[in-house]
């Protein structure tokens, strides 16, 4: 997904150019028309609420660029997610901010957005039925930042913690534990996936791939 054509882009915050690709037609399609059943108003709320969090996601990674002097070349939004690409390569230690600024967001989404639904008052059912939206997306908030801090690769959590062993051992020890450590939970995720999708209703599209987390332990090319 990361190798399609832009069909619309606009400046976004921090004046960072914002690209969205045709595939996020593909996951509206998917949650919204397949997956709306009789109820497509709820699902076309929830594919909105999913677009923004994963947008504010990725301007938490822009702003952990700009806030180290570094310039950012663009946040793209897909199908299978987003991603923001810096101009020039970060040092590792540049790199611990960008990555961990995506998850912190949604953490402080899902803390502040939690708190007003729930203490905020309920005046009317209007201020009711909003405060109880608040409270979704603050939940879709904390899954996601915890769904990227899953340490496989590319999610937030892989690069975090391949970023971390870096600081205990050297860039090859800490490649081949990271991989070691991917590929372990690549396998468990398929059976995981399964279990998600008979108990919640909901089918993973991401599957991350055994065979670069295990050519990663093996310190080998994909």
């Amino acid at each position: 997904m990361q190798n399609e054509t832009p069909f619309f882009e606009f400046r976004g915050p921090f004046g960072v150019p914002v690209q969205i690709n045709p595939s996020l037609i593909m996951l509206f399609v998917i949650i919204v028309v397949i997956g709306g059943g009789n109820d497509i108003l709820w699902s076309l709320t929830f594919f909105i609420m999913l677009v923004i969090s994963i947008f504010l996601h990725e301007l938490g990674h822009a702003w952990g660029y700009l806030i180290q002097g570094l310039p950012v070349r663009n946040i793209t939004l897909h199908g299978g997610g987003g991603y923001c690409q810096g101009v020039h390569s970060a040092t590792p230690y540049e790199e611990e901010l960008v990555v961990a600024m995506g998850p912190i967001v949604n953490l402080i989404l899902w803390a502040v957005c939690g708190l007003i639904s729930e203490f905020a008052p309920a005046d009317s059912y209007e201020i009711a039925m909003v405060l109880s939206y608040l409270g979704y997306f603050a939940t879709l908030n904390l899954y996601l930042a915890i769904f990227n801090l899953i340490p496989v690769h590319p999610l937030d959590g892989g690069k975090l913690f391949h970023l971390f062993a870096m600081r205990l051992t050297s860039y090859e020890i800490a490649t081949r534990i990271s991989g070691a450590v991917g590929t372990v939970l690549s396998v468990l995720w398929i059976p995981a996936a399964l279990w998600f999708y008979f108990t919640n209703g909901w089918f993973l599209f991401f599957f991350p791939s055994i065979i670069m987390h295990y050519n990663m332990f093996r310190n080998k090319r994909a």
